[in-house]
């Protein structure tokens, strides 16, 4: 039907659109406090970015991505997440030949192929934070204090931090091997998709939601007991960092995230306030993408946060999203002298800063003021010719019921 969005998108309407702007609002001003600045990339890249990004083995990749290709026969991509279109503006804008490091905060849409279900659609909104340039943990450290501020900001109570460390290539490849031999003689037993992984990926299926491969990877090996010297000192290093900003965590060995490109850290903001245990916000370190993408070698860390997920918080936790200022005077007019005045004065008004509205469906007076009433105008002035004649207008409160008596020359001064 053409009168419904597509399957798995959602439209947002005024009377929902004012939650969105004040979370977009508050995440800016938290980045900002942290000295992060905005980045805006393309909604749709070329595909192989997302191939050497994301990772040939991921479900992303595999079966989400929104690709065709475009009139020249070029495979375009509408973008499935956010960190890999930003590492390819760092490198496109050769921003690593600055100073470092680079701190970047994004407000995007993304597109997935899955299945809806609540808090996740096919179209997404995300918030997400990179850092590139260093490998000291203390940057690890701040990404998630500043995903732990905002949330704590956003009257979300039921969350908690679980971090992990998914190792790095060259300490994976033994877990890699121990954690198959396990998982052999339990294969058929996999559900289709940990099957696959266990080719691929199969560290992914200590992560899977199967509630009977959870039971089958029960005394596993993990990755915190095969990490060489290297990310075992970074991952007590961004324990003891945690510890100073004053953020309780847990240790979680089973968090290994669902993109390929994520080195050492890894860890989630998981609440229960959405039913099953839930990530709002979700990331880790990736001192390996950049140069994948074709930059030098530079370092990175960063998370993604959806906002349908953290709207969705927010309410479950009774959180009481302010609304925002409606109209502040609404001009009635009676005879057509009446209407021309007050075009002129809602002008005059606007361009003072003020937010004003008049009748345009042609009401008579009594019905104006209803309309007054129904937008929630905090003022209301009536034009006519009386009022023309004597030059003095009269301000009305409409929630006090006060009356204020003013000359028409003075009434911008007077409303401001």
């Amino acid at each position: 039907m053409l009168t419904n969005a597509p399957k798995g998108t959602k439209d947002v309407m005024p009377q929902e659109a004012y939650k969105w702007h004040y979370l977009e609002e508050k995440f800016a001003e938290t980045c900002r406090k942290y000295g992060f600045q905005e980045i805006r990339t393309p909604v749709f890249e070329h595909t192989e970015l997302f191939h050497r990004g994301v990772g040939d083995t991921t479900d992303i990749v595999q079966k989400e991505m929104y690709t065709f290709k475009d009139f020249a026969g070029r495979s375009i991509t509408l973008r499935p997440e956010g960190t890999s279109p930003v590492v390819r503006a760092y490198v496109e804008h050769k921003e690593y030949a600055g100073v470092q490091p680079n701190k970047y905060y994004y407000n995007i849409p993304c597109f997935r192929y899955e299945k809806p279900q609540s808090g996740r659609l096919r179209e997404f909104h995300q918030f997400g934070v990179e850092t590139f340039g260093t490998t000291d943990m203390m940057a690890d450290a701040e990404i998630i204090a500043i995903g732990y501020d905002f949330i704590k900001s956003m009257g979300i109570t039921d969350v908690k931090l679980e971090i992990n460390s998914v190792g790095c290539p060259g300490c994976r490849g033994e877990h890699r091997k121990a954690l198959k031999d396990f998982l052999r003689p339990k294969y058929d037993q996999l559900c289709p998709t940990c099957q696959e992984r266990f080719h691929t990926n199969p560290m992914r299926i200590l992560d899977c939601k199967s509630p009977i491969d959870q039971e089958l990877v029960q005394g596993a090996p993990m990755m915190l007991d095969y990490l060489c010297d290297d990310c075992r000192t970074a991952f007590e290093e961004l324990k003891a960092n945690l510890d100073a900003f004053g953020i309780e965590y847990e240790v979680n060995p089973k968090i290994v995230r669902g993109l390929d490109y994520y080195t050492k850290t890894a860890f989630e903001f998981v609440t229960t306030k959405i039913g099953a245990q839930g990530t709002v916000c979700g990331g880790g370190r990736y001192d390996g993408l950049v140069e994948e993408i074709g930059g030098p070698s530079t370092p990175g860390v960063g998370w993604g946060m959806g906002k349908e997920r953290m709207l969705m918080t927010m309410e479950a936790c009774g959180f009481e999203i302010p609304k925002e200022p409606g109209t502040d005077v609404f001009i009635a007019y009676m005879g057509d002298a009446g209407k021309m005045a007050a075009l002129k004065l809602m002008k005059e008004l606007r361009d003072a800063g003020i937010a004003v509205q008049m009748d345009v469906m042609g009401r008579n007076l009594k019905n104006q003021f209803k309309h007054a009433n129904r937008i929630g105008a905090a003022k209301t002035i009536v034009i006519g010719d009386s009022e023309l004649e004597s030059g003095r207008l009269t301000i009305k409160d409409m929630e006090s019921g006060e009356q204020t008596e003013v000359a028409i020359e003075g009434i911008v001064d007077a409303l401001k």
